[in-house]
């Protein structure tokens, strides 16, 4: 079955972590691009209601952030902090509150951690950080049957925030 994703986009980051995602994340060579997940896995592309996803993300405030450290998961997965992290994380919640089947990362972590993944294996990185921008909309991606992710609508933050 196909999966879909609501994650917000960081073309800022693409410049410095492009490469590495390619090299060290299936899913940038798959299409997707430099991001902060938001719900991942989410709806069957067929049940989903894109009004109440509309609804919920145009319920939360646009707001500014930066990409400020790199970190490294137990795993070995590096990736960069998202500060404030706050702003994701409500985000996060109340689109997890409107469809409460879907939790984070199917509910397998305790805390939600924001962040842009940028490899599986521990890598050495030299950027030159921080990556300052802002969060003003979410994206919804979709798996196709080739397992190429693309775009399949993009829902704005309510622009009061930053």
């Amino acid at each position: 079955m196909p999966r879909t994703a609501l994650i917000v986009v960081v073309p800022e980051a693409e410049p410095a972590v492009g490469e590495l995602r390619l090299a060290h994340d299936w899913s940038a060579a798959l299409g997707v691009p430099a991001h902060i997940t938001i719900l991942f896995p989410f709806a069957d592309p067929a049940e989903i209601d894109e009004a109440a996803i509309a609804e919920v993300v145009a319920s939360v405030p646009a707001f500014d952030f930066e990409l400020d450290r790199v970190e490294r998961f137990d795993d070995g997965l590096v990736w960069l902090r998202a500060e404030p992290s706050e702003p994701f994380v409500a985000l996060t919640t109340a689109v997890w509150r409107r469809f409460p089947d879907y939790p984070p990362y199917e509910g397998v972590h305790d805390v939600l951690i924001p962040h842009l993944t940028v490899s599986a294996v521990p890598v050495e990185l030299d950027i030159e950080l921080p990556i300052g921008t802002s969060a003003r909309e979410v994206t919804l991606i979709e798996e196709a049957a080739d397992g190429r992710w693309s775009v399949r609508r993009v829902f704005p933050l309510s622009p009061s925030g930053a």
